[in-house]
């Protein structure tokens, strides 16, 4: 499965992408703002989205649309990854259109287990 994962944190991100290169079976690109993703979405086929909520140039629920759109999908499962407080940001994910939310620091199980319940096969 590919997946776009924008978090301008870089130990979040090499958490990520370490997690999901272990698993196997997962193609991870990597952005730190809403600029770079929509660049990466140009050329990177993403089967799912896992985006922070607060991005240096916008926020999740801004990029989630944008990303879709970029990527020919208004489906395309996507997760929001945050610090924020469960209990207030889970409904606002929902209402903006996302699968799931993940708080930060997520466990690994949490994060294979929803990327493989909504994923659409396997990386090319």
């Amino acid at each position: 499965m590919r997946v776009l994962y924008v978090d301008d944190d870089r130990i979040n991100t090499l958490l990520f992408e370490e997690t999901c290169r272990c698993a196997g079976d997962f193609e991870v690109d990597c952005a730190s703002t809403g600029a770079e993703a929509l660049e990466i979405a140009a050329v990177f086929p993403a089967e799912a989205l896992v985006i922070d909520l607060h991005l240096p140039d916008t926020n999740g629920f801004e990029l989630l649309p944008a990303l879709r759109r970029a990527l020919g999908d208004e489906r395309l499962p996507a997760f929001l990854c945050t610090a924020d407080e469960p209990s207030v940001v889970a409904a606002q994910a929902a209402a903006a259109g996302f699968d799931g939310c993940w708080t930060k620091p997520v466990t690994v199980e949490a994060i294979l287990a929803e990327l493989q319940r909504s994923g659409r096969g396997a990386a090319a």
